[in-house]
This record gives structure tokens, sequence and C-alpha cells, in this order.
């Protein structure tokens, strides 16, 4: 099965970018690795590991570099932990919102640590997976986000145990915990308080344990964010309670690392300019449809020509945004939208039909390779 699985590395294609058909995804592995040196450093400076969240980027093809500076994968699902498994290798962290009962043998195949949701499901599949080191998703009750759709700590949250007492019932069947309790926060004073926070509020429980995760949503790679001062926090964190820290990167490892490559296809007017491109935020970056954001346009320039960008979808709403460029554009042209990689190539989808962005990767080398495109078979293959 693993054979079968790296076979669209036989088939990378090379090519330069004057060949290629759009709409594309254009990863690039230079921009990439910025990130992930920023990680390194964080790792050798505070002693904290950090494992890719694979719920917001999967794309395996850039895999190889990738693992050179992470020390594992963290999953959502049993096909992301058999994903990190197969492609990524070294630590695999298995956490699901609720496990079936048919997924919990399968998962613990491919997983070092499996991490459950609720203490019901811990006691429920204690017996099955009681080999591997465990843990539990905790709900501190405090959080940073800037919607209320990914606010983990939202009234009625399902997500973790929020009551220590619970926690300390079944500390005896855990090795670790997990606070995955930020989005997008790039507020080391917040962080800072809130990991503090943490240390006194369980803090009996966290001397039981031998790790800790603080997952993801800390913005620790934004240019200039202070990350000695961060690395002192973690680092003073593992030294107090004695655990091993894990933070668990989705975009802060892979933001800014690419971009979606689009052509005008049509010009309309309607009380303004409306360009119609071959891509969909529907289909090809759906994040900004769900939380009413704009990608920024990376290529043509800004300037002073107001213009729409929209979708080629039926749905009324598909709309990149409004922006303001350096020249009027024109059928045929190039729009690139900066910014991706992250929610974007693990949520695409064949709305309307519309054709999927082919997936290309600008190597270390300046190499072009298309890693994989997708036809009309691999939408019937969705299907039945």
């Amino acid at each position: 099965m693993t054979l079968c699985c790296f076979l669209y590395i036989t088939f990378y294609e090379v090519l330069n970018l004057s060949q290629l058909h759009t709409p594309y995804y254009l990863i690039d592995e230079v921009a990439l690795k910025k990130n992930l040196e920023i990680i390194q450093f964080i790792r050798e400076q505070s002693g904290a590991k950090s494992v890719l969240a694979l719920k917001c980027f999967s794309t395996w093809s850039v895999f190889d570099l990738m693992r050179q500076y992470m020390d594992g994968t963290t999953s959502s699902s049993l096909f992301e932990a058999r994903l990190g498994y197969e492609k990524f290798g070294k630590e695999v962290h298995a956490y699901s919102v609720a496990y079936s009962s048919d997924e919990i043998d399968e998962v613990s195949k491919f997983a070092d640590k499996v991490i459950f949701n609720s203490v019901s499901q811990l006691i429920r599949f204690y017996g099955r997976v009681s080999h591997l080191k465990l843990g539990l998703r905790a709900n501190p009750g405090i959080s940073y986000s800037h919607f209320d759709l990914a606010d983990p700590a939202r009234r009625c949250s399902r997500l973790g145990v929020c009551n220590v007492q619970d926690l300390e019932s079944v500390a005896d069947k855990l090795s670790g915990l997990m606070f995955h309790f930020n989005c997008e926060n790039d507020d080391v004073d917040n962080i800072t308080e809130a990991i503090e926070q943490i240390g006194i509020n369980y803090a009996s429980l966290l001397k039981k344990m031998a790790w800790v995760s603080f997952g993801g949503g800390i913005y620790f790679t934004k240019a200039g964010y202070p990350l000695e001062k961060f690395c002192q926090v973690l680092k003073d964190f593992a030294k107090n309670y004695g655990v091993q820290v894990y933070l668990e990167p989705g975009e802060t490892a892979i933001t800014n690392s690419a971009e979606l490559v689009t052509t005008v296809l049509d010009i309309v007017h309607n009380e303004v300019d409306i360009a119609i491109i071959d891509a969909s935020v529907e289909a090809h970056m759906l994040d900004h449809l769900i939380y009413q954001t704009n990608p920024r346009v990376s290529s043509p320039e800004e300037g002073a020509y107001p213009i729409m960008i929209a979708g080629r979808t039926c749905l009324a709403g598909d709309l990149f945004g409004s922006y303001e460029l350096d020249h009027p554009l024109k059928v045929g042209d190039e729009i690139r939208f900066a910014d991706a990689a992250g929610y974007t190539m693990v949520k695409k989808n064949w709305f309307n039909g519309v054709a999927m962005p082919a997936i290309v990767v600008r190597r270390l080398d300046g190499t072009i390779e298309r890693v994989r495109s997708f036809d009309y078979n691999d939408y019937i293959g969705c299907l039945s």
C-alpha cells in the first residue's frame, strides 16, 4: 500500500512556469524554508518540539524538506494519522474529536501518541491503546481567536475536558495533555500570560505528565515576533513542570510559502469592472468564504485601478474581493493570490465541476515540478 501511495513521485513533471496552465497552487520551498528555520531555532533554544498540523497542510510532496526541521505530525483523523506515518515519518500524534470503534485499532497502528477529546472516549478505548502514550485534550477556558467559529473556548464548546477534577481522575492513564486554544495568535504577551495561567491552574496534574502540547495557532513566524522571549517562556514551563513541550504549527509553518495562480477569463461591468478568473473562492480558497475575508493579491501590484475579482462558479458570492491594481486587467492576464497554502489544498472541492488547481512546487534549486494535476477521472472518481 505504501508503494502505491508513492507512485506520484515517479511522475513528477519538470517544467517552466510558461508551460503551466492555470489555475495552480505554486509552493515555493525557499519561502517555506524560512518558516522552517524559525521552527528549528525554537526547537534549539527552548527544547520544544514541533509537529506539523496536517489539518492545515497535507501536501506531502514537500515533506522531504519539512521533516528536516520538524519532529513529526499531528492529525485530526485516521486518514491524517496514516498520512503522517507513511509520508512524513518521525512522531505521529493522533487526535480526534471522536473515534469510532472501527477506527481506534487502525489509528493505533500508526500513532506514537493517541490523544482523546473526552474522558469517556479514553475510558471506552483504554484497553485497546494502553500500550501507547495517551493524552487528553484539556479546555482551559481561555483562548485567542479573531473568529467565534474558530474559538475552542466558545460557549458550549465540545473541544476538550473543562473540569480539572475529571482530568485528575484519569491521570494514571495519561502521559500527557494537549491545550489547543489559539488561532492566529501573534501576541507574545497574551500567549505568555495564558501559558502561565495553565501552569497555575493545572500544576499538580502537570507534574504527573511526561509531555504537554500547546497546540497550534501561535503565529511565531510573523515578522518581528520576539522569538527569544517566546523560547524562554517554553523553556521555563518545561523546567518547572518536568515535561516535554510540543507545538503544533500549521499555518505558522507554511505561511506566505504559496500562491494560487489564475488567469482572467472575462471582464464584465455592473457598476464596477469585474474580472472573472479560472478559479473559485468556494472551491479553492474556501476559508476566505467561510470567514468572510479576502486573500491578498501578490501580482499585479497595488495601484490606482479598481477591480472586483470573482470566481467562475454560479455562487453569487464567489468573490475574491475588491482591489486597486497598478494596471487595468484584460482577458488573459495572470492574477496571483498570496498565502495560498494553509487550509486550501486540504479543502479544495469539486463544486460546479470546476477543475481543481494543479499542485506545483518550486524546489530549493529553482526547479519547477508539477507534482499533481486533476482531470475528469478524478472528478467522477469522487462521485458515484
